[in-house]
């Protein structure tokens, strides 16, 4: 099963603090609920595990993802996943065309564009369902991302507004929080989404 996946999502910082964080892979991929990068492979190529919770249920997939095509001008890159479950009976793979686009008042936007396929136990959630489920999880993630630009501009415009001469690359950029997946949100937009094409069938 093939899902496209578009979305933007607005930065609270100018466009070059946004692609400079986007580019560091490892802590993107802590912005994104229960993913961590578990070993970097090479220059742009790492593994790492995905974990889902949803009540007593859990998917967790291993895999590797690499960051191609970097294009520092037009602010985009490409990152190609693959994985499979725990107990082999479930696969995945991803194509992402993610962009940092200038917006009004010196602010910008993460524009993604994406082909997920899965196969097996996880592609039985079907289409309208996956969708329903990537929403919940795209949006936990923004709002990590924007969270991480947030702090990392902070740091940016703190040693210029004291005069200091605090060089950009000694500035580290900070660990996002801790989560994972929230199972009981996802459950709840699933519920949701449910009732909203039962009773759409209804009154069609």
């Amino acid at each position: 099963m093939n899902v496209q996946i578009d979305k933007t999502y607005p930065m609270p910082c100018p466009a070059e603090v946004a692609w400079e964080f986007l580019q560091n892979l490892e802590a993107v991929a802590a912005c994104m609920p229960g993913a961590k990068i578990t070993e970097r492979l090479d220059a742009g190529r790492y593994k790492g595990t995905v974990t889902v919770k949803v009540g007593p249920a859990t998917m967790s997939f291993r895999g590797e993802v690499e960051m191609k095509d970097v294009d520092s001008a037009a602010r985009t890159l490409r990152l190609l996943g693959k994985g499979t479950d725990s107990t082999g009976s479930s696969g995945a793979s991803m194509n992402l065309t993610a962009r940092i686009e200038a917006a009004e008042g010196g602010l910008c936007t993460l524009v993604g564009a994406s082909e997920v396929s899965m196969s097996g136990k996880a592609a039985a959630f079907g289409g309208r369902m996956m969708n329903t489920v990537a929403d919940q999880i795209l949006k936990q993630f923004a709002d990590n991302f924007a969270g991480q630009v947030s702090a990392l501009q902070a740091q940016r415009a703190a040693p210029a507004a004291a005069g200091g001469g605090v060089p950009a690359a000694a500035v580290a950029i900070p660990p996002p929080a801790a989560g994972e997946l929230n199972g009981l949100a996802l459950v709840w937009t699933i519920f949701k989404d449910w009732l909203r094409g039962l009773f759409s069938r209804k009154t069609a």
